[in-house]
């Protein structure tokens, strides 16, 4: 059929592998389960988590495959399909995410003997860096085929796979019955299979049409829907609870949401049919001819400005960016890592702690999608470059960690809003000003490599940062801290960190005004 060879089919595909490729966010849900199997103590249990971080944020190899197995389709071979193209990289990420989680299953389980800690680590860093495939081919694919919008295709690319630890959960309060061990084999199973029934359809197109923004705006509105409804879900369920009918009714519910964006592809495949029949009827569409002039003038113009990851790091942009998202990253992850120890120390109510923590998801999304959204606006109708915005999330976040430091009655609501909110902007601006600066060829190289920042700011902040302020603060029974001064030293240094890395944004951002104005004036003389 017609309609299953277009970019609007192609970005549905991807939503749903995005929607399930989230794995790594599901870790506490199974960690208990794995340290008691197998007799891990704490500590052992946070170095299998280490491997887990890096797997999932590590992603330069599928970065390079990339490159690789899209470079025939640039050279005038086709669209993406054929012998290469993103199926490769799901079809590879579906791979490693079924051995990963297979294999931590049968662990778990007793299916095979109890594996050494190391190759432990070994099948959580492949189950985990399965994401990295699914996210490259998914986010560059987007970039490729909605290139005059690619903050608002990122943002909802990025924007799934934050709410994918959130649609995860909701499989295994629903299938699992409460089984940590059947949520491990649910984790091998159903990316897996998602991701091999939707990868042809994930294919490149790089076609630019004069509904795109209307079209993005309809799947923006539906990621809007499936996350407001999710939070309510979330809500509901930690406070009052949900029988098992109702855990099923909600399930199918969010299914129905999920087929949406399908609903969209359809009604843009009709729209450029109507179109391309009666082209009289509309001054402003561009016909097939014109169209593919504008394709092949993107893609020209991307190629003649491409770096490779070796080009990249050797220019000052890329160390900024790097920096930027040690500190935004970095810190943002700590505090989700550690939240749970925050509300314990606070006093709050388990209710409220599980709150805190599923809500996350939903913050972390609405970060990821409207920086992508609201970058686009900003850059297409005032022309301010993207990095401007970065700035303006890392400046926010400097306020939601001292929020957090400073102890008050329900500082913890309002601090893990506002840090999750701009935390997860990064992972939306971070991709799209890369493609910006360095090119869309090595795209997927270079912005795996700057994602190394999150794991790298992570271990730095949580471990040699908050674990050691705490344990020094900590006494009594199990070794625990109660009050407000835990954790505030370790909240008013990461509120220090996130303002350097503000400082360090705006650096980047006189530093690409020019650029930024160059690509505004393509766009519009494309446009």
């Amino acid at each position: 059929m017609e309609i299953l060879r277009t970019k609007w089919v192609a970005m549905a595909a991807s939503i749903w592998i995005q929607c399930t490729s989230g794995a790594s966010y599901t870790f506490g849900i199974y960690s208990a389960a794995l340290k008691s199997t197998q007799s891990y103590d704490q500590s052992t249990l946070d170095t299998v988590s280490v491997f887990k971080d890096i797997g999932a944020n590590a992603g330069v190899f599928s970065g390079l495959l990339y490159t690789y197995v899209t470079s025939n389709r640039r050279r005038g071979r086709g669209g993406g399909g054929g012998s290469g193209g993103p199926w490769v990289v799901l079809a590879i990420g579906a791979i490693q995410c079924f051995a990963g989680y297979f294999l931590m299953w049968a662990s778990v389980t007793g299916m095979i003997r109890k594996p050494p800690v190391p190759l432990m680590c070994l099948f959580m860093f492949i189950a985990a860096q399965s994401q990295t495939f699914f996210n490259t081919a998914n986010v560059v694919s987007a970039v490729e085929n909605f290139a005059d919008y690619g903050g608002t295709a990122v943002g909802i690319m990025k924007g799934f796979l934050g709410l994918s630890g959130a649609i995860l959960i909701q499989l295994y309060e629903t299938l699992c019955g409460g089984d940590p061990a059947s949520f491990i084999l649910l984790l091998a199973v159903t990316p897996t299979l998602l991701s091999l029934l939707a990868m042809p359809l994930v294919r490149i197109y790089e076609t630019s049409t004069a509904d795109d923004k209307k079209h993005l705006n309809g799947l923006s509105a539906v990621s809007l829907i499936i996350a407001a409804y999710l939070m309510v879900v979330i809500i509901v369920k930690n406070t009052f609870g949900l029988s098992s009918v109702a855990n099923v009714v909600t399930l199918v519910c969010l299914v129905l949401l999920l087929a949406l964006p399908l609903l969209i592809a359809t009604r843009a495949h009709r729209d450029r049919t109507e179109k391309t029949v009666l082209p009289d009827k509309s001054p402003l569409i561009i016909s097939p001819k014109a169209e593919t002039s504008v394709s092949q003038s993107s893609a020209d113009d991307s190629l003649s400005e491409s770096m490779n990851l070796l080009q990249a790091m050797k220019s000052l942009s890329f160390w900024l960016l790097f920096l930027a998202m040690i500190c935004g990253m970095g810190s943002g992850l700590s505090t989700i890592n550690n939240i749970r120890q925050i509300g314990e120390s606070l006093r709050y109510s388990s209710v409220e702690i599980n709150s805190l923590v599923s809500l996350w998801s939903i913050w972390n999304f609405l970060g990821r999608f409207g920086a992508g959204y609201a970058s686009d606006a900003m850059l297409h109708k005032k022309g301010w470059p993207r990095p401007l915005l970065m700035a303006a999330t890392l400046g926010t976040m400097t306020i939601g960690h001292l929020i957090i430091a400073s102890g008050f009655q329900g500082n913890l609501y309002v601090g893990s809003v506002i840090v999750g909110v701009c935390y997860g902007s990064q992972w939306s601006l971070m991709p799209t000003i890369t493609s910006e600066l360095f090119g869309v060829r090595h795209m997927g190289t270079i912005f795996n490599t700057i994602s190394i920042a999150s794991p790298i700011g992570s271990y730095i902040f949580s471990v040699r940062l908050i674990g050691y302020i705490y344990d020094k603060t900590a006494s009594g029974e199990g070794n625990k801290c109660f009050g407000s001064h835990c954790f505030r030293l370790s909240f008013v240094i990461m509120a220090s960190v996130a303002f350097f890395g503000f400082l360090v944004a705006i650096v980047l951002f006189f530093r690409t005004k020019a650029l930024y104005r160059q690509i505004l004036v393509k766009r519009l003389h494309r446009g």
